[in-house]
């Protein structure tokens, strides 16, 4: 599973805890970010499609490697653009995200009040406009947070939306 969003949604805080509810490892996006794209965003610069292709590719390897030793996990990372879903998804057909879609006042709240984040809040306005948001057809659950909707309420909604039904109750999972 992975938890997109974009910054200052809950993606890390969330998928720890969706990770420890699920007894799956969790892996942070950010730390699969090469120097280069860290000390960018840290200098208040957007990254580019260029900038993210490698990143992405960083964490469809950790994928693959789970995939390899049989086990599932859960990822935090931005994905923003329908394109990088596509890409992390791509020949891996078990892989579900959970969009963290959260009030712009909410965000911008996060963000600002956010200590010792490489990523500074004026990077938020680039985000929001690079943010593509599920459609339809992507194997999405998509969590609405509201400003009290508790990280345990997110952690329910996202467990009850991918956990198996039990025999019989004709569900599935997403």
């Amino acid at each position: 599973m992975i938890l997109t969003g974009v910054s200052g949604s809950g993606k890390s805080v969330v998928g720890t805890a969706v990770a420890e509810a699920l007894g799956l490892p969790f892996a942070d996006g950010d730390a699969f970010h090469p120097q280069e794209n860290v000390a960018k965003m840290s200098a208040g610069r957007p990254l580019t499609d260029a900038d993210r292709w490698p990143w992405l590719d960083a964490i469809g390897t950790l994928i693959d490697q789970w995939r390899a030793a049989g086990q599932g996990g859960v990822i935090a990372c931005s994905a923003l653009r329908r394109v990088y879903r596509g890409r992390l998804a791509a020949g891996r057909p078990e892989v579900v995200f959970a969009f963290l879609d959260v009030p712009q006042a909410v965000l911008a709240y996060r963000v600002a009040n956010r200590p010792g984040h490489f990523m500074p809040a004026s990077l938020l306005a680039s985000q929001l406009a690079a943010l593509e948001p599920p459609h339809p057809g992507e194997p999405t659950v998509r969590v609405l947070v509201g400003e009290r909707t508790t990280v345990q309420e997110q952690v329910l909604a996202i467990v009850a939306a991918v956990a198996p039904s039990p025999p019989g109750a004709g569900g599935a999972v997403v």
